[in-house]
C-alpha cells in the first residue's frame, strides 16, 4: 500500500551493502570502509557518512552525524536488525542494544526497530541506498582517498548536489522540502552531544571502593554500599556508579592507572575522622580546652620528623579531658611548659598524681622580702674589716 509519512516522525537508516576504500599512506594498503545512510521519508532527504565499521561506536557516531546534519530529532529511529543495534530480534518486541538505547534517550526519541527479513519496513532507505550507489559511488570510483576525513569532505559535496535535484513530479527538491515542511516538526537537539557509554559489573570492595577494569583504578562510593552489586557506567570523561538504577557516586575519569580516586563525602564518619588528621586540626581541638593545651601541642607537633607520630601523641594529651576534664588538664600543661616536658608521659603522670592541684605546682612564688627594716644605724660587711 501507499504509505503517507508524517514530517518529523522517524528517520530510517541503513548500512549500504558495497563498501568504498581508503588508501593507507605509510602502507599502501587499500582499506574498506562502511557507508551509513538515513532518510526523513517524508521530505526524503538524505544524509550519507563513511565510517570504519558497523559496530556500535561508528554507528551512534554516524546517527549522532545524521541529527547534527538535520538540525533536529525525530520521533523515532528506525533501524535494521544489525547486532550494534538490536542485542535480540523479534517481530514484536526486540531487545534494544543498551547503549543505542541510551543514546535514544539522551536526544529523547525512540528505538523502532524493522522486523527481521523485511526491508520493506523501511523501503525508503533501501530506495536511499540505491540512489547512493548512483549518485555518490559512481563519481567517486576514479578518486584515492588517503583518509576517512577527505573522503567524507567529498561524500558531502556530491550529497548537497544530491539533495538539490528536482523531484519529477513534485516541482521540488529533497532540500526544499525538507526546510518548508519537515525541518519544523523535529524536535530541537540538546545543548550536549551524547557521549559513548560502556557498562561494567563490580562489587563495591571492603574498603568502600569498586574496581574499574579498564584503567586499574578504584572509585569510592557511600559506605552503605560495601557488599553490595553495582553497575559502572562510564564514558571518556566520566564514571558513575548504579546500585539497582540509582546513581550513587559520580567521578570524573582519572588518566592515571591504578589510583585511588575518593570523594570525602563516601567516608564514614570513623574514616572521615581520621582522613582530616592535620596540624591545624589537633590545634583547633587543644586551643577549645585551653590556651596551655595548644602550646603543648604545638610543641609536640613541632619536635617530631615524621607527622603521624606527633598525631598520635597529640592525639593522646586531647584525650586526657574526657578523664580528668579541660581545667585539670591545661593546669597540668602549664606546669609541663614550665617545665620544657612537654610530652603524652609527663602530662599524664602530672594529673594521674594529682600535682596540677598541689600548691607548690599551682602558685607562683611570691617575690623573697628581707626581714631586717631599713635603718641608717645598720652597717654593713665593710665595717668589720
Amino acid at each position: 500500500m501507499k504509505l503517507e509519512h508524517e514530517a518529523g516522525k522517524e528517520m530510517f537508516i541503513d548500512f549500504a551493502g558495497k563498501k568504498l576504500h581508503i588508501v593507507d599512506k605509510e602502507t599502501g594498503e587499500v582499506v574498506p570502509v562502511e557507508v551509513f545512510v538515513s532518510i526523513l521519508p517524508n521530505s526524503q532527504y538524505t544524509y550519507v557518512e563513511a565510517c570504519l565499521s558497523q559496530k556500535r561506536r561508528d554507528l551512534i557516531a554516524c546517527c549522532t552525524g545524521a541529527l547534527n546534519f538535520y538540525g533536529g530529532v525525530p520521533k523515532a529511529i528506525v533501524s535494521d536488525n544489525l547486532k550494534s543495534a538490536v542485542t535480540r530480534a523479534s517481530k514484536y518486541e526486540a531487545e534494544i542494544n543498551r547503549t543505542f538505547k541510551d543514546f535514544a534517550r539522551h536526544y529523547n526519541c525512540v528505538i523502532n526497530p524493522a522486523r527481521g527479513y523485511a526491508p520493506k519496513d523501511k523501503a525508503l532507505v533501501e530506495n536511499a541506498v540505491h540512489l547512493t550507489y548512483q549518485r555518490i559511488y559512481y563519481p567517486l570510483r576514479e578518486m584515492t582517498f588517503f583518509s576517512l576525513g577527505d573522503l567524507n569532505r567529498e561524500i558531502r559535496k556530491l550529497l548537497s548536489s544530491y539533495n538539490s535535484l528536482l523531484f519529477k513530479r513534485k516541482e521540488a527538491s529533497r532540500t526544499e522540502l525538507f526546510q518548508s515542511v519537515e525541518r519544523q516538526y523535529l524536535k530541537p537537539l540538546p545543548q550536549t552531544p551524547y557521549e559513548l557509554k560502556d557498562y561494567k559489573k563490580a562489587k563495591v570492595q571492603k574498603m568502600g571502593y569498586v574496581y574499574f577494569s579498564p584503567d586499574r583504578s578504584y572509585y569510592s562510593v557511600p559506605y552503605r554500599y560495601i557488599g553490595k552489586e553495582t553497575c559502572i557506567h562510564y564514558t571518556r570523561d566520566m564514571v558513575e556508579v548504579f546500585f539497582y538504577h540509582e546513581r550513587i557516586a559520580m567521578h570524573r575519569r582519572s588518566p592515571d592507572w591504578g589510583s585511588y580516586i575518593t570523594n570525602p563525602a563516601h567516608l564514614s564518619s570513623t574514616n572521615k575522622y581520621y582522613s582530616d588528621w592535620n596540624p591545624e586540626f589537633f590545634k583547633r581541638k587543644a586551643a577549645r580546652l585551653g590556651a596551655h593545651v595548644l602550646g603543648c601541642v604545638e610543641r609536640i607537633l613541632v619536635s617530631q620528623d615524621y607527622p603521624e607520630i606527633g598525631y598520635k601523641r597529640a592525639m593522646g594529651v586531647i584525650q586526657l579531658h574526657k578523664s580528668y576534664g579541660p581545667e585539670r588538664l591545661d593546669n597540668a600543661c602549664r606546669r609541663a611548659l614550665e617545665g620544657e616536658a612537654s610530652s603524652y608521659h609527663h602530662i599524664k603522670n602530672i594529673l594521674k598524681n594529682n600535682m596540677d592541684k598541689a600548691s607548690l605546682f599551682y602558685q607562683d612564688p611570691e617575690p623573697t622580702e628581707t626581714h631586717i627594716p631599713v635603718h641608717p644605724n645598720i652597717r654593713g660587711a665593710s665595717e668589720y674589716k
